[in-house]
């Protein structure tokens, strides 16, 4: 990629939106090895690396390489004594390799396995490190230091080859350090902490062999199939490269014949030139979006996210499992429908990064399973998803004496959620608001939702009241089943106004329309008590709970967003009570009261409730631990942040709607809204200075600016453009596809360079610094 100049202007109305571009380098980044004044995103990436000057013990200290299916955790190989180390892990983990033996379930038959790890094993005892994971190349590079010497290493898990390369170059004292690969034990990691289903025992051992100068270890499946790891190391020199792949087969055993040719294939090529091609790919990543603020260790760990997402997601990866392509000790090892994935993907849509929606994907791609997962005599008309499945949305419940997977309203004893389906369409809602892309309404949205809603149909029943009533379902986690649970009834209401908005757009008229427009009139309204919204009618909300779930048309749904002083002091109610109670509260929690104090427009809320979250719960890598690895708080955290920076639901675009006082200057760039549109905005001594929209699909563009006083709004060729105020500080303007508005103070022609902020504060790196 070419370097671009100290002010380079970018095409007007192009995807990256047309403003300039240009260098300010924050103080917090001067010290950054290589720092490049003249490109605004080197500037933030590089000042957001990771470093450790200590070494990692956990999966929760240590760096992470991964592209979506291979991931890789590195830290000390664990049982050696404190303060010495003889060892270095690096786990071998992949996203598609499971077991196939849904007669156990998803979590022990369905589950994902655990490949093993390879140690890098020095001559002498490691005695110091000092290694960087370079956010902008996505690249582990350092040394290792030793009683005999030094270990100089750069390692990545590519982009899109799927291998893990590792170069190392050893002090003359190192020649001989030495690759271990150790074979994990092909059982379901709920194992260590749930007893084990009756008749079900591990898959047998792996068998490790050499294949022409590269080893393979073959794991048979009890199943059928098989996963391989394959490797080998070559000498260039004075540097010795490790290269690594998984494939994964089933039912058919070809997974070895793949693994070798694509070992051979990248091990042909030289480090320096496989890092080419990987870093070119997340170099072009990383451009289409940008955001600073002041707050030093707030954008660092934000941009980490944006690395986070990308090493963890892909459009045509798995839906990521709770702790992502890295393979831990879990008693969650598989996909978790009832709020972990819908967290785990909302940060792709404003940091305009699409390409990783693999939910929209695969809902569409294995939607065939969804009906399944409803007892028969549902099934021809209604779709659902249980709490879990694996990568094909299968649970593993239709070989059980229910034969189901989603609970029956109703239905004794307590059976899991109704409406985790419909909330999981709300993220391909999402992509479909943010993109305008008419396919993913039509072709995946509105048939998937159709059906979801079409479950709770079954059971809507009329009350003495004339109301529309939901039999006992369950609200995810809370214990216990009630009549007209929140967390269903908000999930029906947004289904049935999105399935009678989506029949408009689409030009159908379907015949369950009127049945929608009926719920919408006449369902009951949502269970509140003196505290607030309750659970449902028949439990209140009265216990420490992490789950936001009885919330859920307030966040992420917007239904309610305090439009008026009882519905506000209801949500401010609702809020306060939820959290006021300690003791089960988790780091989501958190995430979600910072997304709703910003929706009431309390910045400073938010940064408090962003602040707890980081300083209660955030590892030192910025991952998240429960029971095990949970990779969705950290992700949601940085969707948080951009509720604070940009809110475009109900067709409004809001600019800068909830920040605290002390971000009096902050920069964003090419953020994603509702209605397709890039945002770039420049918020400087407290003041909103500029505000610009490209239109990608012609939508109706509304945006309350912020921007004091008269105004100008220009075309992207300075042309003035006619506007309509609609309310105070928001106008109206007609955008088509590739138009673009610039809104500025009347008079004012404010510098268009867009550069990061200068931090308020020195804070310190990410991972273990000295």
């Amino acid at each position: 990629m070419p370097s671009p100049s100290r002010r380079t202007v970018l095409a007007t109305g192009s995807a990256l939106g047309g403003t300039l571009l240009a260098g300010g380098l924050p103080a917090q980044a001067r010290a950054a090895d290589h720092a490049d004044t003249s490109d605004p995103w080197r500037t933030v990436l590089d000042d957001a690396d990771l470093v450790w000057q200590r070494m990692p013990k956990t999966w929760y200290e240590g760096p992470y390489l991964g592209n979506g299916f291979l991931g890789s955790g590195i830290y000390a190989e664990p049982g050696t004594e404190t303060g010495s180390f003889s060892a270095v892990r690096f786990n071998v983990q992949h996203s598609q390799v499971q077991d196939h033996r849904p007669e156990f379930g998803s979590l022990f038959g369905l589950a994902r396995l655990p490949i093993g790890w390879f140690t890098l094993e020095p001559v002498g005892a490691i005695t110091g490190l000092d290694w960087r994971l370079g956010l902008r190349d996505a690249e582990l590079t350092g040394t290792l230091t030793t009683d005999q010497g030094t270990l100089t290493l750069r390692a990545l898990v590519h982009s899109s080859r799927s291998v893990l390369a590792v170069e190392v170059t050893p002090s003359e004292g190192e020649r001989d350090f030495r690759w271990v690969f150790h074979p994990a034990d092909a059982i379901s990691p709920r194992a260590d902490f749930k007893p084990l289903p009756d008749g079900y025992q591990g898959n047998p051992p792996a068998e490790v062999a050499t294949h022409d100068g590269v080893s393979a270890a073959v794991q048979p499946l009890l199943s059928g199939g098989q996963h391989v790891t394959a490797w080998r190391e070559r000498t260039r020199g004075s540097t010795r490269s490790l290269y690594v792949h998984v494939a994964h087969s089933y039912p058919k055993s070809t997974a070895l014949g793949r693994a070798l040719a694509t070992v051979r294939g990248a091990s042909a090529l030289p480090y320096d030139l496989l890092a080419g091609t990987h870093r070119a790919w997340w170099h072009a990543y990383y451009r289409k979006c940008f955001l600073s603020l002041p707050d030093a260790r707030i954008q660092r760990f934000y941009w980490i996210q944006l690395y986070k997402a990308a090493s963890a997601a892909r459009r045509d990866a798995p839906v990521m499992a709770t702790s992502g392509p890295w393979l831990e000790s879990t008693p969650w090892p598989n996909t978790w429908w009832n709020l972990n994935v819908q967290l785990e993907y909302w940060l792709i849509h404003g940091s305009n990064h699409l390409e990783l929606d693999a939910v929209t994907w695969a809902l569409s791609e294995f939607r065939g399973n969804l009906s399944k997962e409803v007892s028969d005599r549902y099934r021809a008309d209604s779709l659902g998803i249980p709490r879990t499945t694996d990568p094909q949305l299968v649970n593993g419940a239709a070989g059980t004496l229910t034969g189901y997977g989603v609970g029956i309203p109703g239905q004794d004893p307590p059976t899991p959620e109704v409406g985790n389906l419909t909330w999981a369409l709300h993220n391909v809602w999402l992509s479909y608001r943010h993109t305008m892309d008419e396919s993913i309404l039509r072709d995946v949205l509105f048939p998937l939702l159709r059906k979801a809603v079409n479950y709770y149909l079954h059971f809507l029943e009329p009350g003495t009241d004339g109301k529309l009533h939901l039999p006992a379902t369950f609200s995810p986690e809370y214990g216990g089943n009630s009549r007209d649970c929140n967390y269903d009834l908000m999930l029906l209401t947004w289904g049935c106004r999105t399935l009678l908005e989506s029949a408009q757009r689409l030009g159908l008229d379907d015949e369950l329309a009127p049945r929608w427009r009926e719920v919408l009139a006449k369902r009951v309204a949502y269970p509140t008590d003196a505290n607030g919204f309750m659970i449902g009618a028949d439990i209140p909300f009265a216990k420490s709970h992490r789950h936001y779930s009885h919330l859920l048309a307030v966040y992420p749904l917007y239904e309610l967003t305090g439009r008026t002083p009882d519905e506000r002091a209801l949500i401010e109610k609702s809020l306060a009570h939820w959290v006021g109670f300690e003791g089960a509260l988790q780091g989501y929690t958190f995430t979600g009261a910072a997304s709703m104090s910003a929706l009431l427009g309390k910045g400073e809320d938010a940064l408090k409730y962003l602040g707890q979250l980081m300083t209660r719960f955030i590892q030192p890598n910025t991952m998240y631990k429960e029971s095990g690895p949970v990779i969705e708080t950290p992700l949601s955290a940085a969707q948080s942040l951009h509720d604070m920076v940009c809110q475009s639901w109900g067709g409004v675009v809001r600019v800068f709607p909830a920040l605290p006082a002390e971000w009096a200057d902050l920069t964003v760039h090419d953020f994603r809204t509702q209605g397709a549109f890039l945002l770039s905005a420049v918020r400087k001594g407290g003041a909103t200075r500029w505000v610009r929209l490209v239109s990608e699909a012609g939508a109706p563009c509304v945006v309350r600016h912020g921007i004091g006083g008269a105004i100008d709004v220009r075309d992207g060729r300075g042309r003035q453009l006619r506007y309509e105020t609609v309310g105070e500080g928001t106008i109206q303007v007609t955008l088509r596809r590739g138009e673009s508005a610039l809104i500025t103070a009347k008079g004012d022609r404010p510098d268009l360079t867009v550069t990061p902020v200068r931090p308020n504060a020195d804070a310190p790196r990410w991972g273990l610094p000295a």
